[in-house]
């Protein structure tokens, strides 16, 4: 349907969008600000390896547990009172994470950081979803991506600039504190932004018609689509409902007598599939360690920390790539083909790794021309990812569950991706000092194999449809 004779206002859409993607911009930062600040962590509190690994993968507790009880929490409180909560984790986590001395508090305050990352990472993609026509949607959503990877390469950015100012990360630098923790401190800012900005944008229309708050959720469809529009999709938002009961977790339990396996409903188990798989292919040990991994192999600190950069910049123009195409050729291909390329971009790497020495410490180093092979093989891999699965997952969790399942679908699989997240971030250090990088790599590149055939047997194209016609 043409938007301007459909009286659609991509203005207040687009403004929407800005606003719920900051979330997504926080999500990033706070998950890369750990990039970089893992010689600071270690000294500073003094960790061995499975500490560090403890401390970094801390954040992703509270990301599982923030993912689950959103979802919930967002069908009872509705989607923008919950960001709002989110918003004011995110600034007290970050500014404790910056100026505690206490590992323990360190830890409670990632946690709470994690929380409003998981938080975000779930409802910020639906509520796109819930608010923006099903010929854009999957453009709208994808800006969740590019915001994500925005907050990543800003915290890249943010912490290359602190420590080549600094001198090192772990060097004093403004006010006596050490570089490291105004890598935390500069979260701030935007979480503050945040939080004011969810004060002047409306909540879901679905969430309202859950709530039998049907004059509201005329007034927002009416501002969204215009009249005419409003009346038929209010309508349709109803009807989606189930009349005897709100939506609640119990929704996601297969009904008596249709196919289920361990009692969840199948369409379930396929966003369970599609978050966990997300993460097996290896991509946060790019962001997390991305430092750690390149210093490994060969490259110096100020040489890791901008290969970071270059990462997060060619993550940015991949999502653009996923904003042309999405709508167009629709999300299972594109999962299919970043499956097919992290496989292949992930061998190469398990091939640099492979051929690698080991100096006078055990540590890996890598010739010129095989250095140049792993970097390039990676940025090739962080490209096939962020035209795929990056963005596509969040897209699919936002809009492929129907309206009585959406918030209680998005918190389990939404814990499951953080889960997965937080097992692949704890492992990884331990990992690469015991089985090395070439083997780990291994595990991650065959993950993308599997993911292929799983997408290819279970999933379902959601390209244009409505939300009230999804089924499952």
């Amino acid at each position: 349907m043409d938007n301007a004779r459909s009286g659609t206002n991509l203005g207040l859409i687009s403004a929407i969008v800005a606003v719920a993607t900051i979330g997504g911009l926080l999500f990033g930062y706070d998950s890369g600000a750990v990039n970089g600040t893992q010689e600071g962590l270690t000294r500073g509190f003094g960790l061995d390896e499975a500490s560090l690994g403890f401390t970094v993968g801390s954040l992703l507790i509270g990301c599982f547990l923030g993912a689950f009880f959103a979802g919930t929490l967002a069908d009872a409180m509705g989607r923008r009172n919950v960001m709002r909560i989110a918003a004011v984790l995110f600034l007290v986590g970050a500014l404790v994470q910056g100026l505690t001395a206490d590992h323990t508090i360190f830890i409670i305050a990632r946690i709470a950081g994690g929380m409003a990352v998981g938080a975000a990472s779930v409802l910020s993609p639906a509520y796109i979803s819930e608010v923006a026509p099903a010929n854009i949607r999957g453009r709208m959503t994808t800006v969740q991506q590019i915001m994500i990877i925005t907050g990543l390469t800003a915290a890249f950015l943010v912490n290359y600039f602190l420590a080549a100012a600094a001198g090192e990360s772990t060097n004093e630098f403004w006010l006596g504190i050490a570089a490291w923790r105004w890598m935390y401190l500069a979260q701030a800012v935007p979480a503050a932004v945040f939080l004011v900005a969810l004060f002047f944008i409306p909540e879901s229309p679905r969430y309202l018609v859950s709530k039998s708050r049907d004059e509201e959720a005329g007034g927002v469809l009416t501002s969204l689509f215009g009249e005419t529009v409003a009346k038929a999709k209010l309508a349709e938002i109803r009807a989606s409902f189930t009349a005897d009961h709100r939506p609640s977790l119990r929704d996601v339990l297969a009904p008596a007598g249709s196919k289920s396996f361990l009692g969840l409903r199948p369409i379930v188990w396929v966003g369970i599939m599609l978050a966990v798989f997300q993460q097996l292919v290896g991509i946060n040990v790019i962001f997390y360690y991305g430092s750690t991994l390149w210093q490994l192999a060969g490259f110096t600190e100020n040489d890791a920390l901008l290969i970071n950069v270059v990462s997060g910049a060619v993550s940015i123009a991949a999502c653009f790539v996923t904003i042309a195409v999405i709508d167009k050729i629709g999300r299972k291909p594109l999962l299919l083909i970043g499956s097919a390329g992290m496989a292949a971009t992930l061998f190469v790497m398990v091939y640099a790794f492979s051929q690698g020495g080991l100096d006078a410490e055990g540590n890996l180093v890598l010739s010129e021309n095989l250095g140049i092979v792993a970097v390039v093989a990676a940025n090739l891999y962080v490209i096939f990812f962020n035209v795929s699965w990056g963005p596509v997952m969040w897209v699919m969790l936002g809009e492929m569950f129907p309206n009585q399942i959406r918030g209680s679908a998005l918190a389990v699989a939404g814990f499951f991706q953080w889960f997965a997240n937080y097992l692949i971030a704890q492992t990884f250090p331990v990992m690469a000092s015991g089985i090395g990088l070439a083997a780990s790599y291994t595990f991650y590149a065959v993950c993308a194999v599997i993911s292929f055939f799983l997408v290819q047997a279970f999933v379902k194209e959601t390209k244009g449809k409505e939300l009230e016609e999804m089924e499952g």
